[in-house]
Protein backbone atom coordinates (compact mmCIF):
# COMPACT_ATOMS: atom_id res chain seq x y z
CA UNK A 1 0.00 0.00 0.00
CA UNK A 2 3.14 2.45 0.54
CA UNK A 3 3.54 2.97 -3.17
CA UNK A 4 -0.20 3.08 -3.76
CA UNK A 5 -0.50 5.57 -0.89
CA UNK A 6 2.61 7.71 -2.57
CA UNK A 7 1.32 8.03 -5.62
CA UNK A 8 -1.58 9.27 -4.79
CA UNK A 9 -0.13 11.91 -2.67
CA UNK A 10 1.84 12.80 -5.63
CA UNK A 11 -1.25 13.59 -7.98
CA UNK A 12 -2.72 15.64 -5.34
CA UNK A 13 0.49 17.40 -4.83
CA UNK A 14 1.52 17.80 -8.76
CA UNK A 15 -2.10 19.62 -8.82
CA UNK A 16 -1.25 21.87 -5.97
CA UNK A 17 2.46 23.22 -7.35
CA UNK A 18 3.14 22.35 -10.65
CA UNK A 19 -0.55 23.28 -11.87
CA UNK A 20 -0.02 26.54 -10.31
CA UNK A 21 4.02 26.57 -11.80
CA UNK A 22 1.87 25.85 -15.24
CA UNK A 23 -0.67 28.46 -14.64
CA UNK A 24 1.64 30.78 -13.95
CA UNK A 25 3.44 30.40 -16.79
CA UNK A 26 0.62 30.56 -19.15
CA UNK A 27 -0.49 34.32 -17.90
CA UNK A 28 -4.16 34.16 -16.79
CA UNK A 29 -6.01 37.11 -17.20
CA UNK A 30 -8.72 36.87 -14.57
CA UNK A 31 -10.44 40.42 -16.38
CA UNK A 32 -10.37 39.58 -19.94
CA UNK A 33 -13.77 38.69 -21.19
CA UNK A 34 -14.20 34.89 -22.42
CA UNK A 35 -15.51 33.35 -26.02
CA UNK A 36 -18.52 32.08 -23.86
CA UNK A 37 -19.51 35.83 -23.14
CA UNK A 38 -18.50 37.06 -25.91
CA UNK A 39 -19.67 35.04 -28.74
CA UNK A 40 -22.59 33.26 -27.23
CA UNK A 41 -24.62 31.64 -29.29
CA UNK A 42 -26.90 29.18 -27.03
CA UNK A 43 -25.54 26.17 -28.71
CA UNK A 44 -21.71 25.52 -28.36
CA UNK A 45 -20.90 29.05 -26.64
CA UNK A 46 -22.91 28.99 -23.13
CA UNK A 47 -21.06 30.20 -19.37
CA UNK A 48 -21.68 27.44 -17.41
CA UNK A 49 -20.75 27.24 -13.66
CA UNK A 50 -17.03 26.02 -13.28
CA UNK A 51 -18.46 22.46 -11.03
CA UNK A 52 -20.40 21.61 -14.02
CA UNK A 53 -17.69 22.18 -16.67
CA UNK A 54 -15.54 20.73 -14.44
CA UNK A 55 -17.50 17.67 -14.50
CA UNK A 56 -18.27 17.74 -17.89
CA UNK A 57 -14.90 17.87 -18.97
CA UNK A 58 -13.98 14.96 -16.39
CA UNK A 59 -16.51 12.61 -17.96
CA UNK A 60 -15.93 13.86 -21.28
CA UNK A 61 -11.62 12.92 -21.24
CA UNK A 62 -12.56 9.50 -19.14
CA UNK A 63 -15.37 7.30 -20.85
CA UNK A 64 -13.61 4.00 -19.67
CA UNK A 65 -10.19 5.01 -20.72
CA UNK A 66 -9.07 5.73 -17.03
CA UNK A 67 -10.54 2.09 -15.86
CA UNK A 68 -9.65 -0.43 -19.01
CA UNK A 69 -6.63 1.28 -20.00
CA UNK A 70 -5.05 1.16 -15.84
CA UNK A 71 -6.58 -2.27 -15.85
CA UNK A 72 -4.58 -3.77 -19.10
CA UNK A 73 -1.31 -1.31 -17.93
CA UNK A 74 -1.07 -2.92 -14.00
CA UNK A 75 -0.10 -5.95 -16.19
CA UNK A 76 3.29 -4.57 -16.87
CA UNK A 77 4.15 -4.29 -13.00
CA UNK A 78 4.34 -1.01 -10.53
CA UNK A 79 5.86 1.00 -13.28
CA UNK A 80 2.40 1.67 -14.33
CA UNK A 81 2.54 3.50 -10.23
CA UNK A 82 5.07 5.51 -12.13
CA UNK A 83 3.40 6.51 -15.72
CA UNK A 84 -0.09 7.37 -13.79
CA UNK A 85 2.16 9.76 -11.65
CA UNK A 86 4.69 11.43 -13.92
CA UNK A 87 2.87 11.01 -17.44
CA UNK A 88 -0.46 12.87 -15.72
CA UNK A 89 1.51 15.47 -13.65
CA UNK A 90 4.29 16.86 -16.80
CA UNK A 91 2.23 15.39 -19.73
CA UNK A 92 -1.55 14.84 -19.65
CA UNK A 93 -2.54 17.27 -17.44
CA UNK A 94 -0.05 20.13 -19.20
CA UNK A 95 -1.51 18.90 -22.25
CA UNK A 96 -4.94 19.35 -21.28
CA UNK A 97 -4.41 22.38 -19.47
CA UNK A 98 -2.68 24.39 -23.01
CA UNK A 99 -4.87 23.32 -25.19
CA UNK A 100 -8.12 24.10 -23.32
CA UNK A 101 -6.79 28.05 -22.60
CA UNK A 102 -5.10 28.35 -25.62
CA UNK A 103 -8.43 27.52 -27.59
CA UNK A 104 -10.22 30.08 -24.93
CA UNK A 105 -7.76 32.72 -26.45
CA UNK A 106 -8.48 31.57 -29.71
CA UNK A 107 -11.95 32.37 -29.25
CA UNK A 108 -12.64 28.63 -28.98
CA UNK A 109 -10.66 26.86 -32.10
CA UNK A 110 -10.83 23.28 -32.45
CA UNK A 111 -7.49 21.52 -32.05
CA UNK A 112 -6.35 21.60 -36.12
CA UNK A 113 -6.83 25.38 -35.97
CA UNK A 114 -4.72 25.96 -33.13
CA UNK A 115 -2.08 23.67 -34.41
CA UNK A 116 -2.45 25.47 -38.21
CA UNK A 117 -2.09 29.37 -36.24
CA UNK A 118 1.10 27.73 -35.05
CA UNK A 119 2.66 25.01 -37.52
CA UNK A 120 1.34 26.78 -40.84
CA UNK A 121 -1.39 25.68 -43.33
CA UNK A 122 0.05 22.07 -44.21
CA UNK A 123 -0.13 21.00 -40.76
CA UNK A 124 -3.45 22.53 -40.36
CA UNK A 125 -5.10 20.34 -42.94
CA UNK A 126 -2.88 16.66 -41.85
CA UNK A 127 -4.61 17.49 -38.02
CA UNK A 128 -8.11 18.17 -39.49
CA UNK A 129 -7.66 14.74 -41.16
CA UNK A 130 -5.91 12.82 -38.06
CA UNK A 131 -8.77 14.67 -35.57
CA UNK A 132 -11.25 13.66 -37.70
CA UNK A 133 -10.22 10.13 -37.98
CA UNK A 134 -9.17 10.14 -34.10
CA UNK A 135 -13.13 11.06 -33.39
CA UNK A 136 -15.02 8.97 -35.38
CA UNK A 137 -12.27 6.14 -34.10
CA UNK A 138 -13.35 7.07 -30.86
CA UNK A 139 -17.32 7.35 -31.27
CA UNK A 140 -17.57 3.99 -33.09
CA UNK A 141 -15.38 2.68 -30.27
CA UNK A 142 -17.52 3.80 -27.37
CA UNK A 143 -20.38 3.06 -29.14
CA UNK A 144 -19.55 -0.43 -30.22
CA UNK A 145 -18.37 -0.92 -26.35
CA UNK A 146 -21.79 0.19 -25.12
CA UNK A 147 -23.73 -1.65 -26.95
CA UNK A 148 -21.63 -4.89 -26.64
CA UNK A 149 -22.17 -4.56 -22.77
CA UNK A 150 -25.69 -4.32 -22.82
CA UNK A 151 -26.55 -6.73 -24.87
CA UNK A 152 -24.29 -9.37 -22.64
CA UNK A 153 -26.76 -7.89 -19.84
CA UNK A 154 -30.14 -8.55 -21.87
CA UNK A 155 -28.72 -11.52 -23.68
CA UNK A 156 -31.78 -14.23 -24.00
CA UNK A 157 -34.63 -10.95 -22.37
CA UNK A 158 -37.84 -11.29 -24.89
CA UNK A 159 -36.19 -14.32 -26.73
CA UNK A 160 -33.54 -12.40 -28.32
CA UNK A 161 -30.01 -13.45 -28.67
CA UNK A 162 -26.68 -11.58 -28.18
CA UNK A 163 -26.85 -10.77 -31.76
CA UNK A 164 -29.79 -9.35 -31.86
CA UNK A 165 -29.87 -7.23 -29.10
CA UNK A 166 -26.52 -5.63 -29.75
CA UNK A 167 -28.61 -4.18 -33.19
CA UNK A 168 -31.04 -2.89 -31.13
CA UNK A 169 -28.92 -1.49 -28.40
CA UNK A 170 -26.21 -0.03 -31.35
CA UNK A 171 -29.50 1.76 -32.64
CA UNK A 172 -30.62 3.36 -29.15
CA UNK A 173 -26.85 4.59 -28.61
CA UNK A 174 -26.73 6.14 -31.79
CA UNK A 175 -29.72 7.97 -31.79
CA UNK A 176 -29.29 9.23 -28.26
CA UNK A 177 -25.45 10.59 -29.83
CA UNK A 178 -27.17 11.91 -32.66
CA UNK A 179 -29.30 14.06 -30.24
CA UNK A 180 -26.25 15.20 -28.18
CA UNK A 181 -23.98 16.28 -31.13
CA UNK A 182 -27.04 18.63 -32.23
CA UNK A 183 -28.71 19.49 -29.55
CA UNK A 184 -27.36 22.75 -27.87
CA UNK A 185 -24.82 21.72 -25.24
CA UNK A 186 -27.02 22.38 -22.45
CA UNK A 187 -29.70 20.47 -23.10
CA UNK A 188 -28.48 17.03 -22.90
CA UNK A 189 -25.13 16.87 -21.81
CA UNK A 190 -25.42 19.86 -19.75
CA UNK A 191 -27.98 17.87 -17.38
CA UNK A 192 -26.74 14.30 -17.69
CA UNK A 193 -23.40 14.36 -17.74
CA UNK A 194 -22.93 16.35 -14.08
CA UNK A 195 -25.03 13.05 -12.28
CA UNK A 196 -22.31 10.45 -14.73
CA UNK A 197 -19.37 12.33 -13.90
CA UNK A 198 -20.39 12.08 -10.27
CA UNK A 199 -21.69 8.16 -10.13
CA UNK A 200 -18.13 7.71 -11.70
CA UNK A 201 -16.16 9.41 -9.21
CA UNK A 202 -18.49 7.66 -6.41
CA UNK A 203 -17.50 4.07 -7.98
CA UNK A 204 -13.85 4.82 -7.40
CA UNK A 205 -14.01 6.10 -4.19
CA UNK A 206 -15.97 3.26 -3.26
CA UNK A 207 -13.17 0.71 -4.50
CA UNK A 208 -10.23 2.91 -2.93
CA UNK A 209 -11.98 2.51 0.02
CA UNK A 210 -12.04 -1.27 -0.67
CA UNK A 211 -8.32 -0.95 -1.47
CA UNK A 212 -7.49 -0.74 2.18
CA UNK A 213 -10.05 -2.99 3.44
CA UNK A 214 -10.08 -6.63 1.31
CA UNK A 215 -7.74 -8.63 1.38
CA UNK A 216 -5.07 -8.96 -1.50
CA UNK A 217 -1.39 -7.38 -2.36
CA UNK A 218 -0.17 -4.76 -3.70
CA UNK A 219 3.15 -4.42 -5.88
CA UNK A 220 5.08 -1.78 -4.39
CA UNK A 221 8.08 -0.18 -6.53
CA UNK A 222 10.46 -2.54 -4.90
CA UNK A 223 9.17 -5.47 -6.73
CA UNK A 224 11.69 -4.63 -9.62
CA UNK A 225 9.50 -2.01 -11.08
CA UNK A 226 11.37 -1.47 -14.50
CA UNK A 227 10.97 -5.34 -15.43
CA UNK A 228 7.87 -5.70 -17.44
CA UNK A 229 5.55 -8.53 -15.16
CA UNK A 230 3.13 -9.20 -18.34
CA UNK A 231 2.49 -12.28 -19.03
CA UNK A 232 2.66 -12.23 -22.75
CA UNK A 233 6.60 -10.77 -22.51
CA UNK A 234 5.56 -6.98 -23.44
CA UNK A 235 8.29 -4.68 -22.66
CA UNK A 236 7.54 -1.83 -20.75
CA UNK A 237 8.74 0.95 -22.98
CA UNK A 238 6.75 2.12 -25.25
CA UNK A 239 4.17 -0.30 -24.67
CA UNK A 240 2.57 0.75 -21.59
CA UNK A 241 2.61 4.30 -22.39
CA UNK A 242 0.31 3.25 -25.39
CA UNK A 243 -1.99 0.76 -22.79
CA UNK A 244 -2.50 3.61 -20.58
CA UNK A 245 -3.23 6.44 -22.48
CA UNK A 246 -6.68 8.59 -20.65
CA UNK A 247 -4.99 8.27 -17.25
CA UNK A 248 -1.88 9.49 -18.37
CA UNK A 249 -1.68 11.54 -21.51
CA UNK A 250 -4.39 11.39 -24.29
CA UNK A 251 -4.58 13.38 -27.94
CA UNK A 252 -8.33 12.87 -27.55
CA UNK A 253 -8.42 15.14 -24.41
CA UNK A 254 -6.90 18.14 -27.08
CA UNK A 255 -10.30 18.01 -28.52
CA UNK A 256 -12.74 17.93 -25.87
CA UNK A 257 -11.40 20.44 -23.87
CA UNK A 258 -12.08 23.41 -27.00
CA UNK A 259 -15.90 22.33 -25.96
CA UNK A 260 -15.28 23.49 -22.27
CA UNK A 261 -13.14 26.68 -23.39
CA UNK A 262 -16.27 27.64 -25.17
CA UNK A 263 -18.44 27.42 -21.80
CA UNK A 264 -15.68 28.99 -19.50
CA UNK A 265 -17.09 31.87 -17.15
CA UNK A 266 -13.32 33.36 -16.32
CA UNK A 267 -9.63 32.28 -17.08
CA UNK A 268 -8.83 31.51 -13.67
CA UNK A 269 -11.02 28.47 -13.77
CA UNK A 270 -8.97 26.59 -16.10
CA UNK A 271 -6.52 25.22 -13.93
CA UNK A 272 -9.73 23.59 -11.85
CA UNK A 273 -11.13 22.42 -15.06
CA UNK A 274 -8.28 21.05 -17.24
CA UNK A 275 -5.92 20.84 -15.27
CA UNK A 276 -7.67 19.72 -12.74
CA UNK A 277 -10.24 17.24 -14.48
CA UNK A 278 -6.44 15.74 -15.69
CA UNK A 279 -5.50 14.73 -12.48
CA UNK A 280 -8.78 13.77 -10.87
CA UNK A 281 -8.47 10.90 -14.16
CA UNK A 282 -5.30 10.04 -12.96
CA UNK A 283 -6.55 9.33 -9.89
CA UNK A 284 -9.35 7.49 -11.18
CA UNK A 285 -6.92 5.28 -13.49
CA UNK A 286 -4.74 4.57 -10.16
CA UNK A 287 -7.20 3.25 -7.87
CA UNK A 288 -8.47 0.73 -10.62
CA UNK A 289 -5.14 -0.65 -11.68
CA UNK A 290 -4.38 -1.00 -8.10
CA UNK A 291 -7.51 -2.77 -7.49
CA UNK A 292 -7.44 -5.11 -10.03
CA UNK A 293 -4.04 -6.44 -9.30
CA UNK A 294 -5.19 -6.55 -5.42
CA UNK A 295 -8.39 -8.26 -6.22
CA UNK A 296 -6.41 -10.77 -8.96
CA UNK A 297 -3.92 -11.49 -5.88
CA UNK A 298 -6.72 -12.17 -3.41
CA UNK A 299 -8.34 -14.76 -6.46
CA UNK A 300 -4.76 -16.81 -5.69
CA UNK A 301 -4.63 -16.67 -1.75
CA UNK A 302 -3.78 -19.76 -0.39
CA UNK A 303 -2.77 -21.25 2.80
CA UNK A 304 1.09 -20.90 2.13
CA UNK A 305 0.00 -17.10 0.98
CA UNK A 306 -2.90 -16.13 3.27
CA UNK A 307 -2.41 -12.72 1.83
CA UNK A 308 -2.96 -13.11 -1.68
CA UNK A 309 -1.06 -14.99 -4.53
CA UNK A 310 2.56 -14.11 -6.06
CA UNK A 311 0.74 -15.01 -9.43
CA UNK A 312 -1.03 -11.84 -9.22
CA UNK A 313 -0.43 -11.10 -12.97
CA UNK A 314 -1.29 -14.48 -14.37
CA UNK A 315 -4.59 -14.73 -12.49
CA UNK A 316 -5.43 -11.26 -13.83
CA UNK A 317 -4.99 -12.09 -17.08
CA UNK A 318 -7.20 -15.25 -16.73
CA UNK A 319 -9.99 -12.74 -15.12
CA UNK A 320 -9.70 -10.51 -18.19
CA UNK A 321 -10.40 -13.48 -20.16
CA UNK A 322 -12.45 -15.51 -18.22
CA UNK A 323 -15.90 -14.90 -20.78
CA UNK A 324 -14.02 -17.62 -23.02
CA UNK A 325 -12.55 -15.19 -25.20
CA UNK A 326 -8.93 -14.59 -26.63
CA UNK A 327 -8.70 -10.94 -26.27
CA UNK A 328 -9.34 -9.02 -22.92
CA UNK A 329 -12.51 -8.00 -21.87
CA UNK A 330 -11.81 -5.60 -18.40
CA UNK A 331 -15.59 -5.02 -18.29
CA UNK A 332 -15.94 -8.26 -16.68
CA UNK A 333 -13.40 -7.47 -14.15
CA UNK A 334 -15.06 -3.87 -13.29
CA UNK A 335 -18.48 -6.04 -13.15
CA UNK A 336 -16.58 -8.38 -10.69
CA UNK A 337 -14.88 -5.92 -8.52
CA UNK A 338 -17.65 -3.53 -7.55
CA UNK A 339 -20.46 -6.61 -7.28
CA UNK A 340 -17.50 -8.14 -4.46
CA UNK A 341 -16.72 -5.21 -2.79
CA UNK A 342 -19.05 -2.95 -2.91
CA UNK A 343 -22.49 -5.10 -3.19
CA UNK A 344 -25.83 -3.97 -5.47
CA UNK A 345 -24.65 -0.45 -5.08
CA UNK A 346 -21.61 -1.50 -6.77
CA UNK A 347 -23.29 -3.24 -9.30
CA UNK A 348 -25.42 -0.25 -10.16
CA UNK A 349 -22.65 1.81 -10.29
CA UNK A 350 -20.49 -0.73 -12.41
CA UNK A 351 -23.20 -0.47 -15.07
CA UNK A 352 -23.09 3.23 -14.88
CA UNK A 353 -19.42 3.38 -15.01
CA UNK A 354 -19.04 1.06 -17.68
CA UNK A 355 -21.83 1.68 -20.13
CA UNK A 356 -22.88 5.00 -19.81
CA UNK A 357 -19.38 6.41 -19.70
CA UNK A 358 -18.18 5.12 -23.41
CA UNK A 359 -21.67 6.52 -24.34
CA UNK A 360 -20.85 9.97 -23.13
CA UNK A 361 -17.04 10.20 -24.44
CA UNK A 362 -18.74 9.08 -27.69
CA UNK A 363 -21.30 11.49 -28.02
CA UNK A 364 -19.04 14.79 -27.33
CA UNK A 365 -16.33 12.48 -29.86
CA UNK A 366 -19.16 13.48 -32.24
CA UNK A 367 -20.10 17.01 -31.33
CA UNK A 368 -16.40 17.49 -31.42
CA UNK A 369 -15.96 15.88 -35.02
CA UNK A 370 -18.89 18.47 -36.16
CA UNK A 371 -17.30 21.65 -34.55
CA UNK A 372 -13.83 20.72 -36.09
CA UNK A 373 -15.55 20.41 -39.58
CA UNK A 374 -17.52 23.79 -39.04
CA UNK A 375 -14.96 25.50 -38.35
CA UNK A 376 -12.52 24.91 -41.43
CA UNK A 377 -15.81 24.95 -43.65
CA UNK A 378 -16.78 28.16 -41.51
CA UNK A 379 -20.36 26.76 -41.69
CA UNK A 380 -22.08 28.87 -38.71
CA UNK A 381 -24.18 26.02 -36.67
CA UNK A 382 -26.74 27.99 -34.90
CA UNK A 383 -28.80 26.37 -37.41
CA UNK A 384 -30.03 22.57 -36.46
CA UNK A 385 -29.88 22.17 -41.01
CA UNK A 386 -26.18 22.76 -40.68
CA UNK A 387 -25.50 20.81 -37.94
CA UNK A 388 -27.64 17.83 -39.75
CA UNK A 389 -25.33 18.41 -42.69
CA UNK A 390 -22.23 17.99 -40.77
CA UNK A 391 -23.11 15.42 -38.65
CA UNK A 392 -24.92 12.60 -40.87
CA UNK A 393 -22.30 11.72 -42.91
CA UNK A 394 -20.12 11.30 -39.28
CA UNK A 395 -22.66 9.24 -38.17
CA UNK A 396 -23.00 7.20 -41.55
CA UNK A 397 -18.69 6.23 -41.80
CA UNK A 398 -19.35 5.32 -38.02
CA UNK A 399 -22.51 3.58 -38.31
CA UNK A 400 -20.10 1.40 -41.20
CA UNK A 401 -17.36 0.75 -39.05
CA UNK A 402 -19.70 -1.12 -36.95
CA UNK A 403 -18.54 -4.12 -38.85
CA UNK A 404 -14.44 -4.00 -38.39
CA UNK A 405 -13.31 -5.97 -35.98
CA UNK A 406 -13.18 -4.48 -32.58
CA UNK A 407 -9.62 -4.74 -31.45
CA UNK A 408 -8.16 -3.41 -34.95
CA UNK A 409 -9.93 -0.26 -34.05
CA UNK A 410 -9.16 -0.56 -30.57
CA UNK A 411 -5.32 -0.70 -31.65
CA UNK A 412 -5.47 1.75 -33.97
CA UNK A 413 -7.12 4.20 -31.85
CA UNK A 414 -4.74 3.94 -29.15
CA UNK A 415 -1.85 4.71 -31.15
CA UNK A 416 -3.22 7.74 -33.03
CA UNK A 417 -4.64 8.97 -29.50
CA UNK A 418 -1.05 9.26 -28.50
CA UNK A 419 0.21 10.69 -31.67
CA UNK A 420 -2.65 13.68 -31.60
CA UNK A 421 -1.30 14.23 -27.97
CA UNK A 422 2.56 14.40 -29.32
CA UNK A 423 1.18 16.47 -32.17
CA UNK A 424 -0.50 19.49 -30.01
CA UNK A 425 2.81 19.37 -27.34
CA UNK A 426 5.20 20.62 -30.45
CA UNK A 427 2.60 23.28 -31.20
CA UNK A 428 1.93 23.83 -27.37
CA UNK A 429 6.02 24.58 -27.02
CA UNK A 430 5.64 27.16 -30.24
CA UNK A 431 2.50 28.61 -28.69
CA UNK A 432 4.57 29.60 -25.18
CA UNK A 433 7.62 30.46 -26.98
CA UNK A 434 6.05 32.64 -29.85
CA UNK A 435 4.43 34.08 -26.49
CA UNK A 436 7.74 34.85 -24.65
CA UNK A 437 6.48 31.83 -22.51
CA UNK A 438 8.26 29.38 -20.73
CA UNK A 439 8.32 26.65 -23.64
CA UNK A 440 10.45 23.74 -21.55
CA UNK A 441 6.96 22.45 -19.89
CA UNK A 442 5.27 21.37 -23.73
CA UNK A 443 8.76 20.84 -24.92
CA UNK A 444 10.14 18.03 -22.97
CA UNK A 445 7.33 16.23 -22.75
CA UNK A 446 6.94 16.21 -26.69
CA UNK A 447 10.23 14.83 -27.22
CA UNK A 448 9.41 11.76 -24.94
CA UNK A 449 6.14 11.19 -27.00
CA UNK A 450 7.76 11.22 -30.11
CA UNK A 451 9.72 8.78 -29.02
CA UNK A 452 6.80 6.50 -27.52
CA UNK A 453 4.46 7.22 -30.63
CA UNK A 454 7.41 6.50 -33.15
CA UNK A 455 9.15 3.57 -31.45
CA UNK A 456 5.42 1.78 -30.86
CA UNK A 457 4.27 1.74 -34.41
CA UNK A 458 7.40 0.56 -35.48
CA UNK A 459 7.60 -2.20 -33.28
CA UNK A 460 3.77 -3.09 -32.96
CA UNK A 461 1.97 -5.89 -33.90
CA UNK A 462 -0.53 -3.98 -35.66
CA UNK A 463 2.58 -1.74 -37.23
CA UNK A 464 5.59 -2.73 -38.54
CA UNK A 465 6.73 -5.33 -36.49
CA UNK A 466 10.54 -4.22 -36.20
CA UNK A 467 12.54 -5.87 -33.37
CA UNK A 468 12.23 -3.98 -29.84
CA UNK A 469 15.60 -2.17 -30.03
CA UNK A 470 15.75 -0.33 -33.34
CA UNK A 471 12.36 0.77 -33.12
CA UNK A 472 13.38 2.44 -30.06
CA UNK A 473 16.69 3.78 -32.12
CA UNK A 474 14.30 5.33 -34.75
CA UNK A 475 12.61 6.93 -32.47
CA UNK A 476 15.18 8.54 -30.65
CA UNK A 477 16.66 9.87 -33.76
CA UNK A 478 13.09 11.39 -34.56
CA UNK A 479 12.71 12.91 -31.53
CA UNK A 480 16.47 14.45 -31.24
CA UNK A 481 15.89 16.26 -35.44
CA UNK A 482 12.47 17.88 -33.55
CA UNK A 483 14.59 18.91 -31.10
CA UNK A 484 17.32 20.48 -32.91
CA UNK A 485 15.05 21.96 -34.99
CA UNK A 486 12.73 23.76 -32.17
CA UNK A 487 15.84 24.71 -30.05
CA UNK A 488 17.29 26.25 -33.65
CA UNK A 489 13.98 28.37 -33.89
CA UNK A 490 14.12 29.69 -30.47
CA UNK A 491 17.51 30.53 -30.90
CA UNK A 492 16.37 32.45 -33.97
CA UNK A 493 13.49 34.04 -31.65
CA UNK A 494 15.82 34.99 -29.11
CA UNK A 495 17.82 36.73 -31.66
CA UNK A 496 14.85 38.58 -33.10
CA UNK A 497 13.19 39.67 -29.85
Amino acid sequence: MVTFSVALVALLVGYLLYGVFVEKVFGVQPDRETPSYRLKDGVDYIPMPTWRVYLIQFLNIAGTGPIFGAIMGILFGPAAYLWIVFGCIFMGAVHDYLCGMISLRQDGASLPEMVGNELGNGARQAMRVLSIVLLVLVGTVFVTTSAGLLSTMTDGAWGLDYTAWRWVWLGFVFLYCVLATLLPIDTLIGRLYPLFGAALLIMALGVGFGLFTENGLLPELTDAPFTSHHPKGLPIFPFLCITIACGAISGFHGTQSPLMSRCLENERRGRCVFYGAMITEGVVALIWAAAAIKFASAFGASPDHPDGSPEAYGNLMQLLTDDGNTSSNPALLVNMICSTWMGRIGAILAVLGVVAAPITSGDTAYRSARLIVADFMHLNQQKIANRLVLALPLFAISAALVFVDFDVLWRYFAWTNQTLATCFLWTAAVWLLNHGRNSWIAFLPAVFMTVVVTSYILAAPEGFQLPHTPSLIAGAVLAFVLAVWFLKYKKEKEQLG
